[in-house]
């Protein structure tokens, strides 16, 4: 695991935009799968600086969303699917039939979680993934307690996601209790596996994620396990990881 502290977000969304734009070139018909959320936002708007600087371009690039709300339609202002439409889709030259986002309206939700593992496969499987984390240490909608060895899967979230994502509609009452996911197999399956985190309420998740068990008590502590992670992260979001004696690169 590569740990990589940056001095505020801003720094670190470039950082985290680097390592994609690499991958990118190295491999431009790459899969890249990709994460919502406040976090990302500011790699993903760094992306797009450079592809209208010409730097960079995703006409090859296929992509795989981790999640997405049961129950909201794609043009919902807080779908994943608008989220990545309003972010990044549309402000590169990626083809719209080569992004994927799980259906949110799919009439049968296990059914559309089996074709989204059978999409995955056919691409050949995910080349990068990106990944935030929650504050109670959940990886896209996997939360504690669920099971490592699930693929994409229909989630119940639990009151804590619900408070943190309250900010993003007009009432607690609005927002979903239900979400198509990624499951934790699908995400370990990935080649490499990039996590940006920012913000000094995120220390405490960081610290059990990297310094503690591996547990499903905290759902990121599996990357542990896995051969190929960077963690990209602020100064307050690492600085119980440092006091934990973990180390860091500048």
């Amino acid at each position: 695991m590569r740990i990589y502290q940056s001095e505020d977000y801003n720094a670190m969304s470039r950082r985290a935009a680097n390592i994609i734009s690499a991958q990118v070139i190295y491999k431009p018909d790459c899969v890249l799968g990709l994460a919502t959320g406040g976090t990302p936002v500011g790699t993903y708007k760094q992306l797009v600086d450079w592809y209208k600087k010409g730097d960079l371009s995703f006409a090859e690039v296929r992509s795989v969303n981790l999640d997405e709300y049961l129950g909201l339609s794609p043009h919902h202002e807080q779908s994943y699917r608008y989220f990545m439409q309003d972010n990044l889709f549309n402000h590169i030259d990626i083809k719209p039939e080569n992004t994927h986002v799980l259906n949110g309206l799919a009439k049968d939700p296990n059914a559309e979680c089996a074709a989204y593992n059978k999409l995955i496969q056919d691409l050949g499987g995910i080349d990068l993934q990106l990944l935030g984390m929650g504050h109670n240490g959940h990886i896209a909608f996997n939360e504690p307690g669920d099971d490592f060895g699930l693929e994409t899967h229909v989630v119940t979230l639990t009151d804590r996601t619900i408070d943190a994502n309250t900010r993003f509609f007009d009432s607690r009452d609005d927002v979903p209790r239900h979400a198509l996911s990624m499951g934790i197999k699908n995400i370990m399956n990935a080649r490499r596996i990039l996590m940006v985190v920012s913000g000094e309420d995120k220390a405490d998740a960081v610290v059990k994620a990297f310094a503690g068990p591996v547990t499903k008590d905290v759902p990121a502590s599996v990357l542990q396990l896995h051969p190929d992670v960077t963690l990209v992260a602020d100064k307050a979001a690492l600085s119980k990881l440092v006091e934990a004696g973990v180390p860091v690169c500048g």
